[in-house]
C-alpha cells in the first residue's frame, strides 16, 4: 500500500517507494506468495523483485530473513533478481519466511535489517544491539507482509497475502556536541593592524540538527587575542610589534547553551592565526663597514676546485619576516667558473663563493673577472632585488709549457749545401707572462748530429763542417725540444730530406766492353748513375754508331739488351749483309739518365757474331727461358737427392749387418786454389753432365772470424775480419790458333768478354751464372775457331 504522508519533516512531499502486486504465483512484483521445488537448482534466477518510487527515483532492494534462520536466497540490488544459494529440502523445512524492502537511490543502503516483526503478534521491534541515529538516517522504510495459512480455492489449494510499507521517523535527541563550519581556519594580522582589528569569525552549530540549542564562543587563552561570544568573530587585543611569534594556533570552543542558559556539550577547533609583514624592505648587501655594492679580490690563478674565496666577506640581509624575507642568490659572470652559496635565504646570511672550475680560472685568459651577485625575492609581488659587483683580480703562475706551431715540421734541402745552410725555423709559444713565457730551443736525436739551432730564434741550419749528400742518406729526423725558464717542455719532431741533385753521371763498368752474341739470344750492357732518386738515376741506352755502318742491332733503351734485328736468323744472313766473312761488330752506345740536366756517357761495345751448335748453344738459346732452366735444375737436385738417399740407405744396411758403429768425421773445408779458372775438358766424358759445367770460383771464400763478447746490454759486438782478395790473375789461355790463312782477318778470339775494373763507389757483383755462362761461350768460340781455320 502507499504511504500516507511525507517521510521527513519539510515543506517538500517525499512519499516511500513501493513494490508492485502482481498475484499469487507470478515471477515479478512484492513475492508475496511464491512456490519453489526442492530439486531447484543452486544458482537458479528464482525471482524478480519489481517496485517504483513516486518521485521517479532510482530504487534498491534487499532481503532479510529471521534470526538464526538460513539465508537461502540473495537479491541483487538494482535489478531485484533472486537468486537460490543454498539446497532446498522440503522434509526439513516446508515454506520460508523472507523480508523483502524497497529503498530509493538517496539511501545509502537498507536499513530494513535493524527492524525484527513477531510472526503471529506484528510487533515491530528494533533488534538486538542496533541504535537509531538521526544525524545518519531520519526516516527508515519497512514493508510488512500478512499472508493467511492456505486453502482450497476453486479446486486447488492457495494463500493469499498483503502487504503494507511502514515509514518509520526518527525524532532527534541532544546527544551530539557542536560542530564548527568550513574549518580548517585561517587568519592574518599584518604589521599595520591596530588593536581591536577583526582577525577571523568562526562559526558552528548544534550536532542535534533536529532541535539545536544556542551557541556561546570562548578562547583558551585570551591575553593577545578577543573573541565575540555570539558572532565568533576573533580580534586583535595589543599592536602588532608586540607579538612575539610568526604564528599562533588559537583554541576556540562553541558550547550548546541549555533553554535554562547552563553550558552542555561543546566542540573545540583551532584557528591558525600568521603575523603578516608587509614587504617594504628589499634585500641589502653588506660588508665589513656597512652597506656595500662593490667587492674586490685578488688571487692567484687556477685555484683548487672546492675552494672558498676567503677574502670576500659579503653579508645579505631582508629586514622583512617571513615570505617577504625570502630571496635566492645568484652570481652572474663569464661561464661557471664559481657558485654562490646559500643559494636561498631566508631574513640575513653570510654569503660564500666557491671555486667551481679550476682550469678556467686562467690568467692568459682572463687577467681578471667581473661577477654580479644578484639577490631576489621568491614569493613577493614587488619581487624586489638588490645586486653586488664582485671583481677578481687574477696573477699569474707557470702553469703552460711552450707549444708548437705544429706537432713536426717537415724541411727539404738539396744535398751539397754549403755548410750553415737554414734548413726549417720552428716556433713555440709560452702564454706565460715574465720569464715563465720565454723560449728556448734545442735538438737532439740519433738524426741531429748534422745539425745546429738557434736557441732563442728556432732556426735549424746545418753544422759548418756538415756535407749532405742524397746518395749517402737523403733523410734525418730528430726532435726539437721548446723549454721555458722552470723546464717545463714540449717537443715536436723534425723530418729533414735532402733533396738528390743530378750530380753523377751514368758510368759503364768500362769504357770498352766485349761480348760474344749467339744468334738468337741478346746480350746486356749495364751502366750504373750513382744518383739516389729518380729521375736522375733512371738510365736510358741507345746506339750512336755501329761500324760497319749496317747497322743490325737493336736495343731496349731501359734494360740495355742488345739484340740482332729480327729478320737476323742465321750467320749466312750476316755475311751476305756484310759481305765477309768476319762478324764482328763495334758499337758505339750511350748511357743517358733523365735528370736535370742530364748527363751521359759512352761506351765501345765489341760483340762478335757466332751461331749456336749442338746441346750446349741449344741451352745457351734457352738460357733466356727462366721456367725451363728452372725445371732442369729441379730435375737435376731431385736425381741428386734419391741417389744420396740409396747411397745412405744401403751404407747403414751395411752397417747394421755388420754391427758397426762408424764415428762422427769432421767435416773441414779446403782452401780453393789461387787459380781463378779451371776448366774441364769438354771432350772427355764425365761420370756426369754436371762436371761438364763446373768451374771455380773467382775468389777464395774470406774466413770470417765472429767474436762474441757478452755485455750486460743485450747487443752483440760482431767483429767480422775478412781477407784481402787474391791479386788478379789472367785467365788461362786456348790453345795456340792454327797458321794464317791468307784473305783472312787474323784476329784472336778473348777467352772472356772483358776485364773489369772496379768503381771507387760502387761495384756491381759478378753473379756466378753469368761467370759460368762466359765460360761456356769462350769455349764455344775456341771450338768454332778451329773448325774455321781447318776449312780449306
Amino acid at each position: 500500500m502507499k504511504p500516507t504522508g511525507p517521510r521527513g519533516v519539510g515543506t517538500q512531499a517525499d512519499f516511500a517507494p513501493y513494490f508492485y502486486d502482481n498475484g499469487p504465483y507470478s515471477n515479478n512484483g512484492n513475492l508475496a506468495l511464491f512456490s519453489l521445488s526442492e530439486d531447484m537448482p543452486v544458482g537458479t534466477q528464482i525471482y524478480c523483485l519489481n517496485g517504483t518510487d513516486p518521485e521517479g527515483h532510482e530504487v534498491r532492494y534487499g532481503l532479510s530473513f529471521d534470526p538464526g534462520s538460513k539465508e537461502y536466497f540473495r537479491v541483487d540490488p538494482r535489478s531485484g533478481n533472486i537468486t537460490l544459494v543454498e539446497k532446498l529440502d522440503r522434509e526439513k523445512q516446508d515454506s520460508i519466511d523472507v523480508i523483502i524492502s524497497i529503498t530509493d537511490g538517496r539511501s545509502k543502503s537498507p536499513q530494513s535489517s535493524m527492524f525484527a516483526i513477531d510472526r503471529h503478534s506484528g510487533v515491530l521491534r528494533i533488534k538486538f544491539g542496533e541504535m537509531l541515529d538521526y544525524e545518519k538516517t531520519k526516516t527508515h522504510f519497512v514493508t510488512i507482509i500478512a499472508k493467511d495459512g492456505g486453502g482450497n480455492f476453486n479446486g486447488k489449494e492457495q494463500f493469499l497475502s498483503s502487504f503494507a510499507t511502514l515509514t518509520i521517523n526518527v525524532i532527534d535527541a541532544q546527544d551530539t556536541p557542536p560542530s564548527f563550519i568550513g574549518t580548517p581556519y585561517f587568519g592574518y594580522v599584518y604589521e599595520i593592524s591596530t588593536p581591536g582589528s577583526e582577525i577571523f569569525t568562526v562559526s558552528a552549530e548544534d550536532g542535534d540538527v533536529g532541535n539545536p540549542n544556542p551557541i556561546r564562543y570562548s578562547l583558551d587563552e585570551d591575553a593577545v587575542f578577543g573573541i565575540n561570544t555570539t558572532t565568533g568573530c576573533i580580534t586583535l587585543l595589543i599592536p602588532p610589534n608586540y607579538l612575539k611569534r610568526e604564528v599562533f594556533n588559537v583554541k576556540v570552543r562553541a558550547s550548546e547553551v541549555s533553554p535554562e542558559g547552563r553550558l552542555m556539550d561543546y566542540g573545540v577547533t583551532t584557528v591558525v592565526i600568521r603575523v603578516m609583514d608587509l614587504n617594504n624592505n628589499p634585500p641589502t648587501f653588506y660588508g665589513e663597514n656597512g652597506p656595500q655594492n662593490m667587492f674586490e679580490l685578488t688571487m692567484y690563478e687556477h685555484p683548487p676546485e672546492g675552494e672558498i674565496l676567503r677574502g670576500l666577506k659579503v653579508t645579505v640581509n631582508d629586514s622583512d619576516q617571513g615570505a617577504n624575507a625570502k630571496f635566492n642568490l645568484k652570481l652572474i659572470g663569464p661561464g661557471r667558473m664559481l657558485r654562490v652559496v646559500p643559494q636561498t635565504v631566508l631574513n640575513e646570511a653570510q654569503v660564500t663563493i666557491l671555486v667551481e672550475d679550476s682550469a678556467a680560472m686562467d690568467y692568459e685568459k682572463h687577467h681578471f673577472l667581473t661577477y654580479k651577485l644578484l639577490a631576489v625575492e621568491i614569493d613577493t609581488s614587488e619581487r624586489f632585488s638588490a645586486t653586488a659587483d664582485i671583481v677578481i683580480h687574477l696573477l699569474d703562475t707557470n702553469d703552460n709549457a711552450p707549444k708548437f706551431s705544429s706537432d713536426y715540421y717537415i724541411a727539404r734541402i738539396p744535398e751539397n749545401s754549403p755548410g750553415g745552410s737554414n734548413v726549417v725555423s720552428v716556433t713555440a709559444v709560452d702564454p706565460d707572462s715574465g720569464p715563465w713565457g720565454e723560449v728556448k730551443y734545442s735538438i737532439y736525436g740519433s738524426g741531429a748530429d748534422l745539425f745546429l739551432i738557434q736557441p732563442a730564434s728556432g732556426i735549424i741550419y746545418t753544422q759548418p763542417w756538415a756535407s749532405l749528400d742524397a746518395e749517402v742518406k737523403s733523410k734525418y729526423n730528430f726532435y726539437v725540444k721548446a723549454e721555458d725558464a722552470e723546464g717545463k717542455y714540449n717537443l715536436a719532431e723534425v723530418f729533414v730530406t735532402v733533396l738528390d741533385l743530378n750530380d753523377h753521371p751514368p758510368a759503364f763498368n768500362n769504357n770498352f766492353l766485349q761480348k760474344t752474341m749467339v744468334i738468337g739470344a741478346p746480350v746486356k750492357i749495364e751502366a750504373v748513375d750513382d744518383d739516389a732518386e729518380i729521375p736522375n738515376n733512371v738510365i736510358e741506352y741507345a746506339i750512336m754508331k755501329a761500324e760497319p755502318d749496317n747497322n743490325i742491332f737493336d736495343i731496349d733503351t731501359d734494360t740495355g739488351e742488345i739484340k740482332l734485328k729480327s729478320y737476323i736468323k742465321s750467320m749466312a744472313i750476316i755475311q751476305n749483309i756484310t759481305k765477309k766473312r768476319d762478324c764482328s761488330w763495334s758499337l758505339v752506345v750511350q748511357a743517358r739518365d733523365r735528370g736535370q740536366p742530364s748527363f751521359s756517357t759512352t761506351a765501345v761495345v765489341k760483340i762478335d757474331i757466332t751461331e749456336a751448335g749442338g746441346p750446349l748453344g741449344s741451352f745457351l738459346i734457352n738460357r733466356n727461358n727462366p721456367m725451363q732452366i728452372i725445371g732442369m735444375l729441379v730435375g737435376l737436385i731431385s736425381l741428386m737427392v734419391i741417389v744420396t738417399i740409396i747411397i745412405s740407405t744401403a751404407t747403414f744396411m751395411r752397417n747394421k749387418r755388420s754391427n758397426r758403429i762408424l764415428p762422427n768425421r769432421r767435416v773441414r773445408r779446403r782452401p780453393r786454389s789461387q787459380n781463378l779458372w779451371s776448366f774441364r775438358n769438354p771432350f772427355r766424358k764425365s761420370e756426369t753432365q754436371r762436371e761438364k759445367f763446373r768451374i771455380k770460383e773467382d775468389e777464395m771464400e774470406p774466413e770470417v772470424i765472429v767474436e762474441n763478447v757478452n755485455y750486460n746490454n743485450n747487443i752483440s759486438n760482431v767483429v767480422r775480419h775478412w781477407c784481402p782478395p787474391p791479386p788478379p790473375c789472367a785467365p788461362s789461355l786456348p790453345p795456340p790458333p792454327p797458321s794464317y790463312f791468307h784473305g783472312e782477318r787474323h784476329w784472336t778470339v778473348p777467352t772472356v768478354s772483358a776485364a773489369v775494373a772496379p768503381k771507387p763507389r760502387k761495384k756491381p757483383l759478378l753473379e756466378r751464372q753469368d761467370t759460368m755462362n762466359k765460360a761456356l761461350v769462350s769455349e764455344l768460340k775456341m771450338r768454332l775457331e778451329r773448325r774455321r781455320m781447318m776449312v780449306p
